[in-house]
């Protein structure tokens, strides 16, 4: 017998799109798909181009990762800024396992790269299942400290740092305020989790909702714990900083904003995650968007409910600024 719960509905006009993607036939993500998925949808110089139309421009850094390893940071500033700009310190997506850090910087074109007065930084971690716990969000933390130390030439103020992850890279950002926060490293302005990947146990109600159904679902969400986790997966060997879901006192985390869809599998580990800040007395803003699916701000930017997210998002930007 399935174990498939009922879930709520889907926004009628996000559905056209859910029905358009599933009339193309199930999708099940393998490894050998990976290195596909990792790579970049468009060359590096058409997404300068594209950057400097918006008089923005692209810098790359090359620093120490974890245990000293080379990682990649890209450095997107207002061309001419001298700063110093309050950094919003970025982590893609792609359930630890594949996504770009170059990838969907159009995501922040409304609600960030609108701010003269920001830099943007986006940290190349390395990806499971190659490199599994603790690689990605030591990885993560490791550019962050060295982001610190350079403050200066970056044109950013050290006191005014935001991590901002989605999907897994919202995991990835909640792990690293922890890993700052327990290792009494960079004071956090503010972190901006987004439908984050936060909790390996298999077990809430949305994760038995959301299965075979929309964007990311119950299937491959197993598969990017155990890529990252291996056997791990859902037992005690599992730190708070890989599995955030799992950290109990959030005391000390910045400002948040956070949110997910109602559809969508991270629903339920995000709200209680809200919930946990708020018993820590963090100041922290929780939407949950009515019908969306896991990523529908990014698939489907110009439909009702995504522009309602967008300004949500924006509005609780500018103000983190204004402070």
């Amino acid at each position: 017998m399935s174990d498939v719960l009922p879930r709520p509905p889907f926004d009628p006009e996000l559905d056209v799109f859910l029905t358009a993607m599933h009339e193309r036939g199930p999708f099940t993500l393998t490894t050998e798909m990976l290195p596909r998925m990792r790579m970049l949808d468009t060359t590096e110089q058409a997404l300068d181009e594209r950057l400097r139309a918006q008089g923005l421009q692209r810098r790359t850094r090359t620093v120490p990762g974890y245990q000293g390893a080379p990682i990649n940071l890209a450095v997107i500033s207002r061309i001419g800024h001298t700063g110093p700009a309050t950094c919003f310190y970025t982590m893609h997506g792609g359930g630890m396992m594949f996504g770009h850090y170059l990838g969907n910087l159009d995501s922040y074109d409304e609600w960030l790269l609108t701010h003269d007065d920001v830099v943007l930084i986006s940290v190349d971690y390395r990806l499971a299942p190659e490199y599994p716990d603790p690689y990605p969000v030591e990885d993560c933390y490791a550019g962050l400290l060295w982001t610190v130390a350079h403050a200066g030439e970056l044109g950013i103020d050290p006191a005014r740092i935001v991590l901002v992850g989605q999907s897994a890279g919202g995991g990835l950002a909640a792990g690293t305020a922890l890993l700052a926060r327990d290792r009494h490293g960079p004071p956090l302005f503010g972190q901006i989790l987004i439908s984050p990947m936060l909790d390996d146990s298999d077990s809430t109600v949305s994760t038995h909702q959301i299965d075979g159904v929309g964007v990311a679902d119950r299937a491959m969400t197993r598969f990017g714990w155990t890529a990252y986790l291996g056997d791990r997966r859902g037992s005690d060997d599992v730190s708070i900083y890989a599995a955030p879901a799992r950290a109990t006192d959030l005391t000390g985390m910045p400002p948040t904003y956070i949110d997910c869809a109602s559809a969508e599998v991270f629903r339920d580990e995000t709200v209680a995650y809200a919930s946990r800040l708020w018993h820590a007395g963090i100041n922290t803003e929780l939407h949950v968007w009515p019908g969306g699916f896991h990523g529908f701000t990014s698939m489907m930017p110009q439909a009702a409910l995504s522009r309602t997210a967008t300004t949500a998002l924006t509005t609780w930007t500018s103000r983190l600024l204004a402070a």
